[in-house]
């Protein structure tokens, strides 16, 4: 019985390794590498009361692999918000490359349902959102929606990113994604090749308090 469990466990691990594998080689694809702020809180996370939270990570994060040529297009790209007087910080904070989580870095929004737009200045297509809420603590942001769009006003030809509003309760449609808890390594989010000019980045309060914040957006993808 034993020696049957190792073969199934040894087929498994090959299999897994020969998986990985091949993804690595993809012909054109390189692993996307994320100039990192330095961690702000060490240890596990506290009780975080959230109804649809992603199992914990075992294990260094996966590569992401994007095309050869990818470059973040939303590096000093303009922004505008649904509320362009935040009570901390500059809108224009989240576009200048400054990650880390300390005041001065991340820009603080009020409560209620917030969003924020990058600008690309030209219709591109995206493979991957970088993105950084506040990771000064862990803690879970509400309702992260992630949309990207031609038109400025996002009421025409919308592609949802990502969305975890489990109960639709920002009005953009219920999310089937889960919530995360922040840290200093942000979160990657497929683009999936979308094509656009703009991307628009929601949130809800979080697991901490009813505001809702955003330290760096990083865009990658391509023009055209």
């Amino acid at each position: 019985m034993m020696n049957r469990t190792l073969r199934y466990l040894f087929m498994a691990v090959a299999a897994l390794a020969l998986s990985v594998m091949v993804y690595a080689q993809t012909p054109g694809k390189v692993k996307l590498e994320l100039q990192l702020p330095k961690p702000r809180f060490i240890g596990t996370p506290k009780n975080l009361k959230t109804p649809n939270l992603e199992p914990a990570r075992t294990g260094p994060k996966p590569a992401f692999m994007v095309p050869a040529g990818t470059k973040n297009l939303a590096a000093s790209k303009p922004v505008t918000a649904s509320d362009n007087e935040p009570v901390i910080g500059e809108i224009e904070q989240i576009t200048d490359g400054d990650k880390e989580g300390v005041e001065g870095s991340y820009v603080e929004f009020g409560p209620g349902t917030q969003w924020v737009q990058i600008d690309l200045q030209k219709p591109s297509t995206i493979y991957a959102l970088a993105i950084w809420h506040f990771h000064n603590e862990a803690r879970v942001y509400r309702d992260v929606v992630i949309q990207v769009s031609d038109d400025a006003d996002f009421t025409t030809g919308v592609k949802t990113v990502f969305n975890n509003d489990h109960d639709n309760s920002s009005g953009l449609g219920v999310g089937k994604d889960l919530e995360y808890i922040e840290t200093f390594e942000g979160r990657i989010f497929d683009g999936k090749g979308m094509k656009g000019r703009y991307v628009r980045l929601y949130s809800k309060g979080n697991t901490a308090n009813e505001m809702n914040h955003m330290t760096e957006v990083e865009v990658y993808g391509k023009v055209g």
